[in-house]
């Protein structure tokens, strides 16, 4: 069995990188030469999705035309895109929610578009997820990684079994605990891999104040129920970048722009002679 399909979020008001974000997505932003939901989609694409649902939300029209045409040739490569809005208020649970008839009963991959996993060698992330989630036929897969202590409250933390295992199963998942709440530090990736079990829960979950349905909150369920829910890490040549500021925008583009492959050599010599400048 393979798992084809993805669900990718993309309806997100991107208002801690505004006023860059006023007139064009988050998602859509460039990272290097392409936007950062292609990267997202190049990496579904590797890890065998051949159909991808973007939830999308008010002015989110530049995605849909982005991979009307690309250039990319995804027709080609037997990748179909579809495109749902999501209506009811916000949440990462509600967007998730939001595909269900798509994934029709089938396994799928969630893949926030706002956020890229860069793998430089080796097996890429989301193949090794598949791996793991079909192998152990879990309910719920997550891609995790360590993060600092001070970070901690900003994440849905993870508690696994076993604290240092590349792949492991999970006894919790918190929403941005404290230090004093668990000794882990590993967490949430914004890569999944889901049964649909997991809608149920997300119909039944409750809402928060502000009227979000949490993703996080729905994946506790699922543990509490018994389900296997388990995570697989980022390897050591594995990066996650989180488009959620522009201090993370500004170092992304900088990684990306040093690799590109035309233009990366003399971007480095030029950052070398402004710090050397700036030094002086």
């Amino acid at each position: 069995m393979n798992i084809a399909k993805a669900i990718v979020p993309v309806a997100g008001l991107g208002t801690r990188l505004l006023p860059t974000t006023k007139s064009l997505s988050k998602e859509m932003l460039p990272v290097g030469r392409l936007p950062v939901v292609h990267h997202v989609v190049e990496e579904l694409a590797a890890a065998g999705i051949r159909q991808i649902l973007f939830v999308t939300g008010r002015n989110k029209s530049a995605i849909e035309n982005h991979f009307d045409d690309s250039g990319a040739g995804y027709r080609e490569r037997g990748i179909e895109f579809f495109f749902a809005r999501q209506l009811q208020p916000p949440g990462t649970g509600t967007a998730v929610a939001t595909g269900e008839a798509f994934a029709a009963g089938d396994p799928f991959v969630v893949a926030f578009g706002d956020s890229i996993v860069r793998t430089s060698s080796g097996r890429p992330l989301l193949q090794r997820m598949i791996d793991s989630h079909l192998c152990h036929c879990a309910a719920c897969t997550i891609g995790a990684y360590e993060v600092p202590e001070d970070r901690m409250h900003h994440y849905g933390i993870l508690v696994p079994e076993v604290a240092t295992a590349a792949d492991s199963k999970l006894t919790a998942i918190l929403e941005k605990p404290t230090p004093a709440q668990t000794s882990s530090r590993l967490a949430v990736s914004a890569r999944y891999v889901f049964s649909p079990a997991i809608f149920a829960h997300l119909r039944t979950t409750t809402p928060s104040p502000s009227g979000e349905v949490y993703l996080t909150d729905a994946i506790a369920a699922l543990i509490a129920a018994g389900d296997p829910v388990r995570a697989v890490r980022l390897s050591a040549d594995e990066q996650r970048y989180d488009i959620g500021n522009h201090l993370s925008y500004f170092t992304t583009f900088i990684d990306y722009a040093l690799d590109d492959p035309e233009w990366g050599e003399q971007i480095r010599a030029y950052l070398r002679e402004k710090l050397a400048d700036d030094s002086a």
